[in-house]
């Protein structure tokens, strides 16, 4: 054994293990917001650094496991770097770094002094960097019970990032999200015991060998319950209600991580679980009934709306159903289709609500009717979210028409009727996705300010002191979903004319940021997809995984 072969699995932990660490940092750092922030950025820089290595390691010598406290396989817990977690651990680790240039670059903009704001930077920097170790946590999880604690871990720092100010609108939303949250994990909880009670395991690639000797009825409930509980975390149809009114009420920056990761946590576990367990799977027909159902009718909700925030959170739901269209299709061509689109929907995603951040500060509302001119008042933000929505949309030759177009190849390859009807369905999605954000460009950003239907109504308010006034609340911003917010201090939140108003040069180069990593998914759009193609070869076939988990003599 040589050095490297000790050296690379090691690295496998690290990115639970550094953000848990710099979260007792920063908390115990508490005094000086300047040292959180400093811990904060070196923390996820170090994480993405590791995430790239292991990338490269899993692409090279297949994927990496380490039994942590070296307990003797298959006893104690495994943590699993292979193609498909290297790459989201990667692609996460950005999206949490530059959001967290994006709330640090708020924070400084409203002020360092804590006595001016409702939630101290304290409880900010430590709950991030634990959430950031929860999302580490459920892609390297070897096993249910760890991935279960990846899902807590992720629930109890987000439900307090979630609440950040404590207004009404933000605790009743929290609250919504924590009891739709439990609900997911009792599920899981429950499915693990039956896992355990009827194979003897929870370690995923033994799972994945003792599956096959049960009854199929058998095989079936334990399948229904896994894909019933990791749904709701993703929010797929049925199951999505819970999100546009969750989401939008939260401070931009954590709208942002978590309309860009939290979903695609479980989506990485539909796929982790029907790959690897579930190889044969009698509920492909389900899926895909359910990835049309997500795509159209949430997109339907987009288009209805008139809010930023809530036509952005629509979107979100409507694009989940592309991930599960890939699922569904149980192919290669299929799943890599999938790993490629969460790549990308993640990074443009994230773009989006950081975009809304910044027009919300700018104008003091994401409310269609009292928007307008913001491509004067900012031609650089309306460039932005003018190249973010065209690759959401699919505008060729952006990587989201890449990704579309790898899906609907897999669907037309695959062939059958209810194949084609996705396919038809992505066409569909993709379009009133257009419409749906050509709107926001055409209302928010292009006509003037003053033919926006609600633009006289809210100036009068203005001048009569009549308009409801929103404290800000913490490092991270605030507001409620579509509605007005006025500063108690700085009365020209909301502008009633084009004028322009500086947006702090941070939060405005982390949005760049992210727009750019979207934009360079298109440019090594060749090399990632076969990147991805390899990972689901990998995936359908389970060997590589298997083999690296589990010694030979314990492999029943």
């Amino acid at each position: 054994m040589n050095l490297t072969d000790v050296a690379v699995p090691n690295l496998v932990p690290l990115p639970v293990l550094l953000p848990l660490l710099g979260a007792a940092l920063t908390l115990a750092f508490r005094r000086s917001p300047r040292l959180q922030r400093g811990v904060s950025i070196a923390v996820l820089a170090a994480v993405v650094a590791v995430a790239g290595a292991l990338v490269w390691q899993t692409d090279v010598n297949g994927p990496q496991v380490l039994w942590l406290g070296a307990w003797q396989e298959p006893l104690g817990i495994s943590l699993v770097a292979d193609r498909l977690s290297a790459l989201m651990l990667l692609v996460s680790g950005i999206v949490t770094l530059l959001v967290l240039v994006f709330a640090i670059g708020q924070g400084q903009a409203d002020s360092d002094d804590e006595s001016e704001s409702e939630t101290p930077l304290t409880i900010f920097h430590p709950t991030y960097l634990v959430l950031s170790a929860g999302v580490a946590n459920a892609f390297l999880a070897g096993d249910l019970f760890n991935l279960f604690v990846g899902f807590e871990i992720l629930l109890f720092s987000s439900y307090v990032l979630i609440t950040l100010g404590g207004s009404a609108a933000r605790i009743h939303a929290g609250t919504t999200y924590v009891v739709v949250s439990l609900l997911s994990s009792a599920l899981f909880l429950v499915a693990i015991a039956a896992a355990y009670a009827a194979t003897g395991t929870v370690n995923l690639a033994q799972l994945a060998i003792r599956i096959g000797d049960l009854a199929p009825g058998v095989a079936l409930v334990l399948q229904l319950s896994l894909l019933t509980a990791f749904a709701i975390k993703a929010a797929v149809f049925p199951m999505s209600a819970w999100l546009p009114d969750s989401y939008p009420t939260a401070p931009a920056p954590v709208t942002a991580v978590f309309a860009g990761l939290l979903t695609k946590v479980g989506v990485y576990a539909i796929i982790r679980t029907q790959t690897l367990l579930f190889p044969d799977s009698p509920l492909q027909g389900l899926l895909m009934w359910a990835a049309l159902l997500t795509m159209v009718i949430g997109i339907l909700g987009a288009v209805s709306q008139s809010g930023l925030k809530r036509i952005l959170s629509f979107t979100l739901v409507s694009h989940i159903g592309y991930m599960i269209f890939g699922i569904a299709l149980a192919t290669p061509e299929g799943t890599a289709g999938a790993i490629f689109y969460i790549a990308h929907h993640i990074t443009i995603q994230t773009a989006l609500f950081l975009i809304t951040g910044l027009v919300e500060r700018l104008a003091g509302t994401t409310s269609l009717d009292r928007l307008g001119g913001l491509a004067v008042a900012s031609p650089v933000l309306a460039t932005l979210f003018f190249v973010s929505a065209m690759n959401l949309s699919g505008i060729p030759p952006l990587s989201g028409f890449l990704a579309k177009v790898g899906l609907l190849n897999a669907g037309i390859e695959l062939g059958t009727p209810l194949a084609w009807l996705l396919v038809v369905g992505g066409i569909v999605t993709s379009l009133l996705t257009l419409y749906a954000l050509t709107k926001v460009w055409s209302q928010a950003f292009w006509r003037t300010l003053a033919d926006a239907p609600r633009s006289t109504e809210t100036a009068a308010a203005i001048e009569a002191g009549t308009l409801d006034v929103e404290p800000s609340a913490d490092p991270a911003g605030t507001v409620l979903v579509d509605t007005v917010r006025v500063d108690t201090v700085r009365v020209d939140t909301i502008r009633v004319d084009t004028g322009s108003r500086a947006l702090p040069r941070t939060m405005l180069g982390a949005t760049a940021a992210m727009t750019v990593v979207g934009l360079l998914i298109t440019v090594v759009a060749g090399p990632l997809f076969a990147y991805t193609q390899r990972a689901a070869t990998d995936l359908m076939s389970r060997d590589p995984y298997i083999t690296s988990v589990l010694p030979v003599e314990v492999r029943r």
